[in-house]
């Protein structure tokens, strides 16, 4: 068998390579060589091989196929350097999970090899102990690794420190054994020798309390100071110069150490406050090293008990500023006095430095200072500056009326600058403190009095009137000194925000729906808002138009059901789900919607029922519908969206579903009521069956809207031919993307048994390019003290259903 080619040729050959393709080539060739040499038992080359190996993993390539063959007593127990070497470098860097016979080899020949007369033996030793030694071959080689920490020599007391931090990682209760090598540990002259030494250092510290107060007894921190006095003050040293800083790596090692012996100890943090002045002073700020140290000076500085004047000194954090590092080292700031200086110097980090600042002690007086930055500060910052503070107000208000009055304030304050996803949850908060509801109507209605152009203003005002305009008219406000307004007066304001030019499209539908509402909370003023709504069922806006045209049809045929479709919003629950909850806003209306969020590994599993239903409908072009649950049954979180597409576990119980979904555009009078407004002009089309199984039935029948023709109603029957009763049935439907789909709330949750009852459901289906409907639905029930699933593809619906 010709030689193998040598690791210089080989990285010569791979070097050569022009394409990634052909460098892979090149490497499956010598892989094959090499396995093929190891099935010889040639021991000849099996050095080279393995170092082959080892450049090739070092590529990034997979090496470990030859672990096994090539670790074996042969080449580790032969006493020449370089076969023993490159040995121990491959058990050090690959063989991390072998059989327990390798492992025996390694602790036997780590063992001897410990005290080898040769240093780089004994190092390379350390080395492979250091990476792969176990638990138990390091509390049986401990002994060697504390003698060799105590030796004179630097090369491996550099060694054994980095083995011993192993070592303590591995078995804590031995650290006691290396505390006495420990004490001359830093006052080697050695850069390597002391940069391990203050890694095992803060190993024993973070780990243990007890090592934590022995060093703080011994007095470290001088010692450590002197240390980093001297490289920060010595002169040019090319054999530790980075970008003309003397060995940053070591000073950020010590740094980080006294920062843990200074932290809540006051008379170490007493004696490292002059030296962590003179490095915040002296660090050259024109590089990241220099960033780097003068970063770990700042986190050291607040975490320690140093002296205020060091905490605001502008050397030490104004230019760390000014040198754009992380703003994480500033959030151990506790006093809002200290941070006033960074608003001059950086407003955008100081904004951010103050939100990570606010807590439930200081959220008042940080809202205020918050609060006067938001009105004085550029435009570019208004939009985060309002966000950023609905988002704490929600999560640190100390009252519900301090939370409406501080977003009332941001309201007033910022604008046009809120964002628009801010409205719908004011909506919500609002909604849900009802005892400050009257209040809030009458802050929001005296804050728009004349002055329409600040439109998340106007709408979230707009809403709450047309909700409690009741309440304002009746002056039932507690909290502050009620306001006498007539019901002519507050449909007067609802008419100006309509016919006001700075009003948009948005909020005219917000006021357009608040005068609907208010025509069944006001007594006296029926006529003028069917005059109003009439007005504007020839509008040009054409969402306007719509809105106008269903209202106007509530007044005549559905009249009788008009109180109930504008009865009082409820109260919304946020649904805890696999991702955030949203409040999806629609022209005049809002309604709480679960928004999908799939895991990272959420891919469909090959050949389960719900992967075969989704392929059927095309793959990815599905869009999923969680039902409205029934009110006596609560809204649970739930990975329905995510079963519904395919993540199934068709053998677990059944949820009920979370709050209602709206689709986007709106479907006709959405987020009113749960009843549709249809005629029933479609009587020619054929009903269907769409499941039958188990004794449980689900038929279709089909309905068409008066006003949008490629809207299809369908209501579900659901039946139960057994003889015992069918509970907690929940019903779900997916279609796809090109068409919207919302499923309204059911009648029931429970199907009687021998067919005594049915449950009914609607559908709504915007088909708007009247394509062929295909649907997948789910059913859920529990039977016979089992709970039941199903999944069931539709599609046999007539034609005339989509056409």
């Amino acid at each position: 068998m010709p030689a193998p080619i040598r690791l210089r040729e080989l990285i010569r050959t791979i070097r050569t390579a022009r394409t990634q393709a052909e460098e892979r080539e090149m490497i499956q060739k010598e892989c094959a060589a090499i396995r093929s040499s190891f099935r010889e038992e040639d021991n000849t080359y099996r050095c080279r091989n393995v170092a082959k190996l080892l450049y090739m993993h070092m590529l990034g390539y997979p090496a470990h196929f030859g672990q096994v063959d090539t670790f074996c007593l042969e080449p580790i127990l032969m006493y020449f350097v370089t076969k023993l070497r490159v040995s121990l470098l491959y058990a050090g860097c690959l063989l991390l999970a072998v059989d327990v016979s390798c492992r025996a080899v390694v602790k036997l020949q780590s063992g001897n090899d410990l005290n080898h007369s040769t240093q780089y033996v004994q190092g390379l030793a350390l080395c492979t102990l250091g990476c792969m030694g176990s638990s138990e071959m390091c509390r049986d080689l401990a002994g060697e690794v504390e003698k060799l920490l105590k030796t004179s020599n630097s090369y491996l007391r550099k060694k054994a420190a980095l083995c011993a931090v192993h070592v303590i990682r591995k078995v804590p209760e031995l650290m006691e054994m290396f505390l006495p090598a420990t004490k001359n540990l830093l006052n080697e002259k050695n850069h390597g020798v002391l940069h391990t030494s203050v890694v095992l250092l803060t190993e024993m510290c973070e780990r243990s309390p007890d090592m934590l107060a022995h060093f703080r007894k011994v007095n470290l921190v001088p010692q450590l100071v002197r240390i980093l006095k001297n490289l920060i003050m010595s002169g040019y040293s090319p054999e530790h110069d980075v970008s003309g800083i003397s060995d940053p790596f070591l000073q950020v090692r010590i740094l980080r150490l006294l920062r843990i012996l200074g932290r809540n100890d006051d008379d170490s943090s007493e004696a490292m406050n002059d030296i962590l002045a003179q490095v915040a002073t002296n660090t050259e700020t024109s590089k990241n090293v220099g960033n780097a140290i003068l970063y770990e000076t700042v986190l050291t500085i607040m975490d320690i008990k140093s002296e205020s004047g060091l905490r605001v000194n502008l050397n030490t954090v104004g230019l760390w500023l000014l040198k754009d590092i992380s703003i994480a080292g500033l959030v151990y700031f506790t006093s809002p006095g200290e941070y006033a200086l960074f608003s001059v110097l950086y407003p955008r980090r100081a904004m951010e430095l103050s939100f990570a600042l606010v807590n439930g002690n200081n959220v008042r007086g940080m809202m205020k200072e918050l609060l006067y930055f938001l009105d004085s500060c550029e435009p570019e910052f208004k939009a985060d500056c309002a966000s950023g503070i609905f988002l704490a107000a929600e999560k640190y208000a100390p009252s519900k009326r301090w939370h409406i009055d501080t977003i009332m304030r941001v309201l007033t304050t910022a604008g046009s600058y809120v964002r628009d996803d801010a409205v719908p949850n004011l909506i919500q908060l609002i909604t849900n403190s009802v005892e400050m509801h009257a209040y809030t109507v009458q802050r929001l209605y005296k804050a728009i009095l004349g002055d329409y152009s600040q439109q998340p203003l106007v709408q979230v005002a707009s809403w709450c009137i047309g909700e409690y305009g009741d309440l304002l008219v009746s002056g039932q406000c507690e909290e502050e000194e009620p306001i006498q307004v007539t019901e002519d007066e507050v449909l007067d304001i609802l008419e100006s925000v309509l016919i006001s030019n700075m009003s948009a499209s948005v909020t005219r539908g917000y006021a357009l729906t608040a005068i609907m509402k208010l025509s069944t909370r006001f007594t006296c003023t029926v006529n003028r808002i069917k005059k109003v709504v009439s007005i504007y069922g020839s509008s040009i806006d054409v969402e306007l138009q719509q809105r106008a045209v269903e209202y106007n049809a509530l007044f005549k045929k559905y009249d009788h059901m008009r109180p109930a479709l504008l009865e009082r919003m409820p109260v919304m629950e946020k649904v805890t789900t696999n991702g955030p909850t949203e409040i999806v806003q629609t022209n005049g209306e809002t309604e709480t919607a679960v928004l999908e969020t799939k895991p990272p590994h959420s891919g469909l599993q090959p050949g389960s029922q719900a992967s075969d239903l989704l392929d059927l409908l095309g793959g990815n072009d599905i869009t999923p519908v969680i039902p409205t649950a029934p009110t006596s049954k609560p809204a649970s979180a739930g990975g329905e969206l995510l079963d519904l597409l395919g993540d199934l576990n068709l053998t677990g119980s059944p949820v009920s579903a979370p709050a209602p979904q709206i689709s986007q555009p709106p479907f006709l009078l959405d987020g009113l009521s749960s009843q549709p407004l249809f005629n029933d002009i479609a009587a020619g089309i054929p009903s269907i069956t769409a499941y039958s199984k188990n004794g449980l039935k689900i038929d279709f029948s089909f309905e068409r809207s008066n006003t949008n023709p490629s809207v299809t109603v369908i209501t579900i029957q659901a039946s139960n031919s057994t003889e015992l009763d069918m509970t907690d049935f929940v019903f779900q439907a997916a279609v796809p993307k090109t068409f919207q789909l919302q499923l309204l709330s059911p009648s029931s949750s429970v199907i009687p048994a021998f067919n005594s009852g049915t449950i009914t459901q609607v559908i709504k289906v915007l088909n708007p390019q009247k394509q062929q409907l295909r649907m997948r639905i789910k059913l859920t029930y529990n039977h016979k003290g089992s709970a039941m699933q199903d999944l069931a593809e539709v599609n046999n619906f007539p034609p005339q259903s989509w056409q």
